[in-house]
């Protein structure tokens, strides 16, 4: 503590936080360094100590948001999320309504479970397809799905970093901690309400917009050309191709099989392979990779040792128009021998390919996956005219592990709804758990979790106890409570509930929930009522955040993806704001009586 504010205390706490918060609408910065630095000078300013920095630190609620990240990425590794997704896309093919009647709930129910941020990422790609399935656009899709997964992240604790705050917080006060499911009656409640309002009136007010999420689902979905090799002793020798379970996931399509230079595909089903077969299979990149990473047992990509792939890079390279390779068939070309890369597959854009891999004759604008060193990469795309795009960022799917992915989740939902253990204690233990059964690996499960996040939620923890270390809090608290002490405590919930929600329109929902919660207990403990409705009415308005598409990650995410302009947020979200938070406020009470 630099020195002792004295008498000043809450007015340094109140600019401090005023400062804080134009900082955030003001978006010349990062939210998390703003919050980052507002901490460190409440410290300065001697609003808080080195304790309150220390029981910030230790609040169990970025720890278990971190956590669950890893488990999220497990979900999307193993590919346990893109198998509900492929069901859905065959259902759309004979019931489009009911499939996406299906899309919408799957979304709300995955996100009650899994963190949000990463089902829509998931679910983007998925809804482009819908659309053209179902004869729409993306952009009628993709802003119901971001608040689907809003108000489905509302039934559960774990749903949404913003109920694992409040909770962390409501602890810090000495308050009764929430279970896994309790707020679920209400969070269904509000869900069903806000998913009825969607279901009428969001087909007549959604936009038809020409979007970035076409080209996503577009680049999802291209088909690549690729040619995988039997060897000697493979457990595919003597199988038919068109019946290898491993040749059909995801997709992928057994086009060609070739022996000794001829080609097999016209009596492809009659095929039974032999060692030194190639087999060409057209395949989507996710599947491509996972044929690198050994997904189809005895057949061979690229003939590099383990040892060699995990030192090489994949990265797309497109054929220059005049380049040196334009003409040339693949197999002729000699890159494996003259720059030690690996041709993997070929993507040509509105065409077809008639042949196997190696012997395409390259077009202006073909796109292939190459693998090798980084310097043997960067000579062949200099001396052959290749443009080198960028490293790939497609993984194969661990598939074998999805059944140890969900069992984890199901067992750390289940034993924290059961009070076992504390679902800090338990998400820590299934983070360990899908770590060390490579459901996905260290660098990915650490690429998972939102370290910004985490620095944004600390931060705001400290200056959350800087308001009421220094008693600012109590101030707002003796200013509001005169005017709201003659009327119904309902009201007052309506306030905090409004108040709440407008702030997380403009700036973060986790900054909003540490601003408003020591406000509202404050507030419910100055009128006599139980702080709980107070907290829960907190939650879901930092939650519900439709009206713009900077409330919250997912909106910012379909924003983009969407093409959508600000105003058609205004025009679908300002209405289900008020939907939702009519719901809210006049459902609290039937749960959890004021």
């Amino acid at each position: 503590m630099f020195f002792d504010p004295g008498f000043l205390a809450p007015f340094l706490a109140l600019a401090l936080i005023a400062c804080v918060f134009a900082t955030f609408l003001a978006e010349r910065w990062p939210a998390d360094i703003v919050a980052f630095t507002g901490a460190a000078a409440a410290l300065a300013l001697g609003l808080v100590g080195p304790d309150q920095v220390l029981a910030a630190i230790a609040n169990p609620a970025p720890a278990t948001i971190g956590a669950m990240f890893v488990l999220s990425a497990a979900l999307v590794r193993t590919g346990a999320l893109e198998a509900l997704t492929a069901g859905l896309g065959r259902l759309s093919g004979r019931h489009p309504r009911l499939a996406l009647l299906s899309f919408f709930l799957a979304a709300a129910g995955a996100s009650a479970l899994v963190n949000n941020t990463p089902v829509v990422m998931v679910l983007i790609p998925v809804a482009g397809a819908l659309a053209r399935q179902v004869g729409t656009v993306p952009s009628r899709l993709l802003m119901p799905l971001s608040f689907m997964v809003i108000l489905g992240g509302t039934v559960s604790m774990i749903g949404t970093s913003t109920n694992l705050l409040v909770d962390g917080m409501s602890r810090s006060l000495g308050l009764e901690p929430f279970g896994l499911f309790e707020v679920a009656p209400l969070g269904l409640a509000v869900a069903a309400v806000g998913g009825l309002f969607l279901a009428v009136a969001a087909p007549r007010l959604l936009p038809e917009r020409q979007s970035m999420a076409e080209a996503l689902g577009r680049r999802e979905g291209r088909s690549w050309l690729a040619n995988l090799v039997i060897p000697a002793g493979s457990p595919m020798i003597g199988a038919r191709p068109l019946e290898i379970a491993a040749l059909k996931r995801g997709g992928s399509r057994v086009i060609d099989v070739v022996r000794a230079d001829v080609s097999l595909r016209r009596d492809l089903a009659a095929v039974v392979l032999e060692p030194g077969d190639t087999i060409v299979v057209k395949t989507r990149e996710v599947e491509l990779m996972g044929f690198r990473e050994g997904a189809a047992k005895g057949a061979d990509l690229t003939g590099l040792s383990p040892a060699q792939a995990r030192r090489s890079r994949v990265v797309e390279m497109l054929v220059a128009p005049g380049g040196r390779a334009v003409g040339r068939r693949l197999g002729t070309l000699g890159w494996r021998r003259r720059f030690g890369t690996y041709p993997l597959a070929l993507h040509r854009r509105g065409g077809s390919v008639g042949a196997g891999l190696e012997d395409v004759p390259l077009m202006s604008g073909d796109t292939l996956l190459v693998e090798g060193a980084p310097a043997d990469l960067e000579r062949l795309a200099a001396e052959e005219k290749l443009i080198l795009l960028s490293e790939t960022a497609a993984r194969g799917y661990r598939r074998g592990r999805a059944p140890v992915a969900v069992a984890v989740l199901l067992a750390v939902v289940g034993l924290a709804a059961a009070n076992v253990a504390p679902i800090l204690s338990l998400a820590l233990v299934g983070a360990a758990a899908v770590l060390a059964t490579g459901c996905v690996d260290g660098e990915e499960g650490l690429a998972a979790v939102d370290g910004r996040l985490l620095l944004l939620i600390v931060s705001m923890l400290v200056i959350g106890a800087a308001l009421e270390q220094s008693g600012a809090v109590a101030m707002i608290v003796g200013w509001i409570a005169p005017f709201l002490s003659a009327g119904s405590p309902l009201i007052a919930l309506a306030l905090v509930y409004v108040a709440t929600s407008v702030l997380t329109e403009l700036v973060t929902n986790n900054a909003v929930a540490v601003l408003m919660v020591p406000i509202a207990a404050g507030l419910a403990q100055q009128l006599g009522v139980d702080p709980r409705p107070f907290l829960i009415a907190v939650m879901f308005a930092a939650s519900a955040s439709f009206a713009t598409p900077i409330g919250y990650q997912t909106n910012t995410l379909v924003y983009n993806a969407g093409g959508y302009r600000f105003s058609d947020f205004l025009r679908v979200g300002l209405p289900m704001n008020i939907i939702a938070g009519l719901a809210t406020v006049l459902l609290i009470p039937v749960f959890w009586p004021l």
